[in-house]
């Protein structure tokens, strides 16, 4: 301990006068071209997006039945089977986030309810929701219903209306009728 304990001091200096051997990296606005690609797309209403969260959330609960039955009768031995869609217990939310992620991404932005409403998430960077993109909207649910569903209703507040899920995985959601 030299220098009265202010080794660190001198490391830091050392380090920030340090010349770097390669170019300094710039920022780019990789999302610009996509952005302008999307710009005067009809965006979806409330009630489309109602509707197709809630038949697919009436799909994923129908695909969830069959998982927790099998789970409690084989796996925790239960005679008395009692299945309910709860968003506390892991196995309901594994359901329905891979449901909405799953075919999010293999279908382009669209789940079956988003096709009976005749929506589709579209990205904002790429030409094609990632599985990354699918699978972070899907979470970002959780994040949309915090706070009693303001995430939700931001829908009415943004500009391109988004809601905080279409926010976290930089997607919006069109109407396809008009396209």
């Amino acid at each position: 301990m030299t220098n009265n304990g202010r080794w660190w001091k001198t490391f830091i200096v050392s380090v920030m006068s340090k010349k770097e051997s390669r170019p300094r990296r710039r920022f780019h606005a990789h999302e610009t071209a996509r952005v302008d690609s999307l710009d005067h797309r009809l965006l979806a209403t409330f009630g489309q997006r109602v509707v197709a969260f809630a038949v697919d959330l009436l799909i994923s609960t129908l695909l969830f039945s069959p998982v927790e039955y099998l789970w409690q009768r084989y796996l925790e031995h239960k005679e008395k089977i009692v299945i309910a869609l709860d968003f506390h217990e892991w196995r309901s939310l594994v359901v329905i986030v891979l449901y909405f992620g799953i075919c999010t991404y293999l279908w382009n932005g669209k789940t079956l309810g988003k096709w009976i409403a005749r929506i589709r998430v579209v990205s904002l960077v790429h030409e094609r929701v990632s599985l990354w993109q699918a699978m972070e909207r899907s979470l970002g649910y959780g994040a949309s219903a915090l706070e009693a569903g303001f995430g939700f209703l931001q829908f009415f507040i943004n500009r391109n209306r988004q809601c905080v899920h279409d926010r976290i995985a930089e997607t919006i959601v069109v109407d396809e009728r008009a396209a």
